[in-house]
């Protein structure tokens, strides 16, 4: 039974730093990849990042490359997603993801945590 469990969200101001943590269970940790998705108020579910456990790939969109980045804790089953300077267009519900690959336009992963609300206020 696979299991995410995506925390960490909170209020912060603009420029601030949150950590988010992907807690998983039920499968084969470095087999899989972790890819992070956010749906801020009014917009649908955008993909923001990948990491591949294997080899520690990892992907970002441009609008968040130089500010996000995501590790992977193979001990704990466990990828983070570190965010700083964070920006009121960051404000969003969070979400964690696995499959075996990276998703793309015409893949989506197949499993999935519930969401945690990251608020960045100007």
């Amino acid at each position: 039974d696979v299991q995410l469990q995506a925390s960490g969200g909170g209020l912060v101001q603009a420029g601030g730093s949150l950590r988010l943590s992907c807690a998983t269970s039920g499968f084969t940790f470095v087999e899989y990849t972790i890819s992070w998705f956010r749906r801020a108020p009014g917009k649908g579910l955008e993909g923001i990042s990948c990491i591949r456990l294997s080899d520690t790939n990892t992907t970002y969109i441009d609008s968040v490359k130089g500010r996000f980045s995501v590790t992977g804790d193979n001990a704990k089953s466990t990828v983070y997603l570190q965010m700083d300077s964070l920006k009121p267009e960051d404000t969003a519900i969070y979400y964690c993801a696995a499959d075996r690959f990276c998703p793309t336009s015409y893949y989506t992963p197949l499993y999935w945590s519930q969401g945690t609300q990251v608020t960045v206020s100007s």
